[in-house]
Parts: structure tokens; C-alpha cells; sequence
């Protein structure tokens, strides 16, 4: 058994060619800029579109244990009151309550993911596993990797990179691609805009390349973080000096995330900025291009 909060079909930015998408629950970082919210907990839980809310009460009615308060108008969860019972959200008329994720078994996402498989076929694509971050549920993963790789579906692991070394071992022989994020090589940077430190992420980046495992590096480029040039270079130096990198593709910050925040009423961490302007991205692909690596701008 698994916890997911979404698997999506038809996905062409989650490695190459169409392929499935499966978002697990859970990460263990806390990134100011992470645009998927509902992947954050490990948990199952309520999100509660304040926007959509009809305001008629009747969540507050059916919750059997009292976990919803009115305030003001708004039908609040009670932080630690709720048992996810889900009535509030059978009854919401307006879907403003929702429960967010799902427990489901190998067998229950293999269905998903086998109706496709003849644009796999056609369009050299496959499955990604995704969040969140997919390592967190290991055992888990390990079993749908495994099943794809006997139905000869190529398979690729979207991944912050922090997790054991001996997770890593385990999944590397059933993973096809594996899609890292670096954000930075600086380790203070990165405590400070994660909440941990990237010395375990760098370290299994280079266990996995030395594996002959292909990777593609995955850099989100956030203002004010890791823009600049000299951590750009950093960056592109570190990598360079690794086997096995297929491309570095540079993810332009964008500020989608934070409607989403402020539907479920979470606090958005990073500072809104102006968006990186094209012709910075142009001169950040230029520089990684002078080290010898295959770049792509992914807008």
C-alpha cells in the first residue's frame, strides 16, 4: 500500500516522450517556493477552499467529531480535531472540502498506468513517480518499479535526492532516468531555503552516476536564492564533474504555487519577486553550455 494525491495522464514534461505521472504524499523538505502543497504531508488530509465555500454549514452539521469551527463566515478544520472521516467533503455541494490523497495498492495504480502503455509505445514514453518526494514511501516504490520493469515500461523517478543511500541502491537496477533536483551547492543556502542540509543529496547524486544510472539534473532557478552567477557556476562545475548527466534542465521560478497557498490557507514562504526575465535565463543556459553540458530552458 501507498499514499497518493493525484496520478496524471497524458504528461509530457516529466521526462521524455507521454507518459503517466504518479504524485506520492510526502517530503522531507520544505522548499519556500514548492508549488505542490498537497505533496507535503505524508497524511491524508482535508483542504478547504475558503473561495468556493457557500458558506450553507453543512460540513459543520455532519462532522461526527466537532473538528469544524464557523469563523467569521468560513467553515474551518480544527487543527488536530479532524479524523478524515471525509463527510464534510460527501456533503459539500461546491467542493470546497476535499480530502487530499488516498491510500491505493501496487495493483490499483498498475491499472492506471497499463491503459497507456500503447502511447508509451509510440511515444518512447513510460511512467514517472513523483510528489512530494517518492522515496519516502520506498517499499512502495520499489514494488511498481519493479512491476513496470517486467511490463517493459520505462520508468523515471522524479526526486529531491534526499534519502538513504541504501533506498537508492535498492531502486537504481528498476529505474531507467532519474530526474534530480539540485537546487544549490551551497550547504547554508540550502538549510535556509529547505529546512536541511544538501551534503546527503550531493553525495547520493554521485552514487547514482558513478552506477551508471542516467540523469537528468533538474535546477529550478529562484530569485534571490540561487540566480546569481557565481552559484549558477557552482553548480554547473559540480555537475560537469559527473558521469553519466544526460542534461541539466533549468526550471524557471514561476508564482502558480501561490494561489494554491492561499486557497488551503497555508502560508507561501518565499517572497514574491519579479519572474526571471528571458534574457537572464538565456545567459544562465549559456554559461552551463560552456561546460560542456546539454542544456534546456523547460517554460
Amino acid at each position: 500500500m501507498g499514499t497518493i494525491f493525484n496520478i496524471m495522464r497524458y504528461c509530457i514534461h516529466d521526462g521524455p516522450g507521454i507518459r503517466t505521472t504518479v504524485f506520492f504524499k510526502g517530503c522531507p523538505l520544505q522548499c519556500w517556493w514548492c508549488h505542490n502543497p498537497e505533496g507535503l504531508k505524508s497524511q491524508k488530509e482535508v483542504f478547504y477552499h475558503a473561495d468556493k465555500c457557500l458558506q450553507c454549514g453543512d460540513c459543520l452539521e455532519v462532522c461526527p467529531h466537532h473538528a469544524i469551527e464557523n469563523r467569521g463566515g468560513l467553515f474551518i478544520t480544527v487543527d488536530g480535531e479532524c479524523h478524515l472521516t471525509g463527510k464534510c467533503a460527501d456533503v459539500c455541494s461546491s467542493e470546497a472540502r476535499r480530502i487530499v490523497g488516498r491510500d491505493v495498492t501496487v495493483d490499483e495504480v498498475m491499472k492506471e498506468i497499463e491503459k497507456d502503455v500503447v502511447f508509451y509505445d509510440e511515444s518512447s514514453g513510460g511512467v514517472t513517480f513523483s510528489g512530494g518526494e517518492p522515496l519516502m514511501q520506498p517499499s512502495f516504490l520499489e514494488e511498481l518499479l519493479k512491476y513496470c520493469k517486467n511490463g517493459g515500461i520505462h520508468t523515471a523517478v522524479d526526486t529531491s535526492g534526499y534519502a538513504s543511500p541504501e533506498i537508492f541502491e535498492k531502486i537504481c537496477q528498476y529505474t531507467d532516468l532519474f530526474l534530480y533536483d539540485l537546487k544549490t551547492v551551497d550547504d547554508k543556502t540550502h538549510r535556509e531555503h529547505t529546512g536541511a542540509s544538501n551534503e546527503l543529496i550531493m553525495e547520493n547524486l554521485k552514487i547514482i552516476t558513478s552506477r551508471q544510472s542516467k540523469v537528468v539534473i533538474r535546477l529550478p532557478v529562484i530569485p534571490g536564492v540561487n540566480d546569481d552567477r557565481k552559484s549558477i557556476l557552482d553548480i554547473g562545475q559540480f555537475v560537469s564533474s559527473l558521469r553519466n548527466i544526460e542534461e541539466i534542465d533549468i526550471l524557471p521560478y514561476h508564482e502558480t504555487g501561490i494561489e494554491k497557498y492561499k486557497r488551503f490557507g497555508l502560508q507561501y514562504r518565499k517572497p514574491q519577486t519579479d519572474s526571471i526575465s528571458r534574457d537572464k535565463l538565456d545567459g544562465i543556459q549559456e554559461d552551463l553550455k560552456r561546460l560542456g553540458m546539454q542544456i534546456t530552458i523547460r517554460e
